[in-house]
């Protein structure tokens, strides 16, 4: 069963990583500021999956990446294209519209349990 529930676990994660990882991406962060940042808010993301996200995202036109060579260590730093902000708009209205109907469905099974 707990491998059953990982599973299922990292499945319904895998979505909402792009989202979540567009989300912080409205001003240039390199990799491990972005990792802070999401893990400031409860969300953990490994290095090996958030790299070849911005990778993906990148090649999708969603994401621009620029390497900052004026510290001692360079940084590539990813920030949302254009097309990246008004695509994650869009994705963002249709998580809030999906989440408030499966809220919805979750609380009326509350309330079966109940009855």
């Amino acid at each position: 069963m707990s491998d059953l529930l990982s599973s299922l676990t990292t499945e319904l994660r895998r979505g909402t990583l792009t989202l979540a990882v567009l989300s912080q991406l409205q001003t240039p962060q390199y990799g491990y500021s972005l990792v802070q940042l999401l893990e400031k808010s409860g969300i953990v993301i490994d290095q090996s999956t958030l790299y070849p996200l911005l990778r993906r995202l990148e090649k999708q036109k969603l994401v621009t990446s620029s390497w900052d060579t004026t510290e001692s260590r360079p940084r590539k730093y990813y920030v949302l294209s254009d097309f990246g902000t008004e695509l994650f708009l869009q994705l963002k209205q249709e998580w809030e519209k999906t989440s408030l109907e499966l809220q919805q469905l979750l609380e009326g099974e509350k309330k079966n349990e109940l009855d």
